[in-house]
């Protein structure tokens, strides 16, 4: 056998890296010039079996976990596509639940216009001198308008839609938005009609008793389209 180390580690480094076949040649080399028994030498020859086997197994091992890498990339990139599927949908959603409430909140303005009028006539005293109109004033969207009277004394009439306010949880929230919201109209109005007295009015499908009551507590009429 040529126990040349450059000739070992030749033989070697086609199964173990460069370093690994220079280490065993080096420790084979020193073995046979120290004339080591044929027991210990086979012994010497059974680790190196054991340790090509083992290199062969970690070789295996990482092309499995190169595969696994690959396979999650590949689920990853499609839990991505699905996600952006899922936002586009969630969009159009709202888009479409959008275009819906906006409907239907412009079909109760319409019945409002058409209704309104009498039925303030009726349970307030109010008399309009003019239809109801939406209309814009400094910049202020305001739902519903009109100038009139209460009991001989000229108002102008400023009023809200809100689809509905009868949910518990967050109703009274929902309610102070809406008086805030309403105020700023409000504003906006009486500083083109100083002179008259403002009667704020907001418009709904249903709103609870006790939120009724505090409304009007704070000089609100509020009136629900079944009541018309």
């Amino acid at each position: 056998m040529n126990m040349d180390v450059e000739n070992l580690t030749r033989r070697f480094t086609r199964v173990f890296s460069p370093p690994q076949a220079t280490v065993l040649a080096e420790a084979i080399h020193d073995a046979y010039a120290d004339l080591v028994k044929a027991s210990d030498f086979n012994e010497l020859k059974e680790i190196v079996r054991e340790l090509a086997q083992a290199q062969t197994r970690t070789e295996a091992r990482m092309d499995e976990l190169a595969q696994a890498q690959t396979s999650m990339a590949v689920r990853m990139d499609e839990l991505a596509q699905a996600q952006a599927r899922t936002e586009v949908e969630i969009r159009n959603l709202a888009r479409e639940l959008g275009g819906l409430s906006r409907s239907v909140s412009y079909s109760l303005e319409n019945e409002a216009y058409r209704l309104l009028p009498a039925y303030l006539e009726k349970e307030y005293g109010i008399v309009l001198a003019e239809r109801l109109v939406r209309t814009e004033i400094d910049g202020e969207e305001v739902n519903l308008f009109a100038l009139g009277q209460r009991n001989g004394i000229p108002i102008v009439l400023v009023g809200e839609t809100k689809l509905q306010m009868d949910k518990r949880r967050g109703s009274r929230d929902a309610l102070e938005q809406a008086l805030r919201q309403l105020e700023h109209k409000v504003e906006a109005v009486r500083r083109h009609y100083p002179n008259r007295e403002v009667v704020r009015l907001l418009v709904t499908h249903y709103v609870r008793p006790a939120l009724q009551k505090e409304a009007e507590k704070r000089d609100v009429i509020i009136a629900q389209s079944f009541e018309w």
